[in-house]
């Protein structure tokens, strides 16, 4: 499938399709704008791009950057307006740390050009296209699959949604028929804990670091103190970082909990880390869903007191209950 066949098939508004004939007829394609700032589309994103070999144009900031850089090589980036302005549509991730791909939409859509987003995840959709109270929505909404593709129908009702296959996913599966081979048996529990920037999430959205009813180091400290309730003798606990956060955030944690066996993760891909280990441990962050891919058991530490779990996979377990039941 060729570039212009495997990205304009998935538009199907009557301004791309005239968009479309005019390609055809100069046998060209349209010029796609790639932007992206979090690392979660970013994943995503250049899965996409890689699987489908297109040619964009990059405007991409923060932690987006590093990983199409770790994907695809170097990068031609450019500022947003001459991207922009050089591409005949947008694809682009969803933030909560820039405002980058809002901006990206609103202006793509004042030159009337037509505008994709990719959800990366389950949650907070009405507020990833919201800032200082205004919001900007682009032609089509994309999601992975039907959970998000059900979450997504009931929140935009005037907005083409489609479902195509999560390619970041995609790349996961093939990436794991490799790395199987890497797991050994191991006399004790290895856990893997991902962490997220819970606290600056909910400060910077609602003017509120416990908006959620917890902050990450509540939810690692929870886990520490009762990792006994697992019933396993620990071998490794890794705490990995999310990549918007320092490498330094989590060292308190080794020091703190000092009696037990834990080091610093985040020196190799998520997916590395995931296939060494036994246990995939976190709060609701998508590295817990990757390691369901991995057939891993898969725990979600929110602490009591909490908000509700919002991902919708159901072969995430609680902590808070298996600590109630032990």
């Amino acid at each position: 499938m060729s570039e212009c066949e495997s990205f304009t098939k998935i538009f199907l508004g009557p301004k791309l399709l005239r968009l479309i004939e005019m390609s055809i007829q100069r046998q060209e394609c349209p010029t796609i704008c790639i932007c992206s700032h979090d690392a979660g589309g970013a994943e995503i994103l250049s899965s996409y791009v890689q699987q489908y070999g297109l040619k964009p144009i990059y405007a991409l900031e923060g932690p987006a950057l590093k990983i199409f850089q770790r994907k695809l090589g170097a990068i031609n980036n450019q500022t947003l307006a001459e991207a922009i302005n050089e591409s005949d549509e947008l694809l682009c991730g969803t933030s909560w740390q820039s405002d980058l791909e809002w901006r990206a939409i609103g202006l793509a859509r004042k030159q009337k050009k037509n505008t994709a987003a990719f959800l990366d995840h389950w949650v907070n959709y009405r507020e990833r296209f919201i800032r200082n109270s205004q919001e900007h929505l682009p032609d089509q909404i994309w999601v992975g699959d039907l959970d998000g593709e059900k979450i997504a129908r009931e929140i935009f009702n005037n907005t083409n949604i489609k479902v195509l296959p999560n390619p970041y996913f995609e790349e996961i599966r093939l990436q794991l028929q490799t790395l199987v081979s890497v797991y050994e048996e191991s006399q004790g529990l290895r856990v893997l804990y991902v962490c997220e920037p819970i606290r600056e999430h909910a400060l910077k959205e609602y003017g509120n670091e416990r908006f959620w009813g917890y902050t990450e180091e509540e939810a690692l400290r929870y886990f520490l103190s009762n990792v006994s309730k697992l019933n396993r003798a620990i071998s490794e606990i890794v705490i990995r970082p999310h990549p918007s956060e320092s490498y330094e955030k989590y060292i308190w944690a080794i020091k703190e909990f000092a009696d037990l066996p834990i080091r610093q993760g985040g020196q190799s891909t998520l997916l590395q880390e995931i296939v060494v280990c036994d246990m995939v441990v976190g709060c609701e962050s998508m590295a817990l869903v990757v390691g369901l891919l991995a057939e891993r058991r898969v725990i979600s530490t929110i602490p009591p007191g909490g908000k509700p779990l919002s991902l919708p996979q159901r072969g995430i377990e609680s902590f808070t209950e298996l600590t109630q039941t032990k």
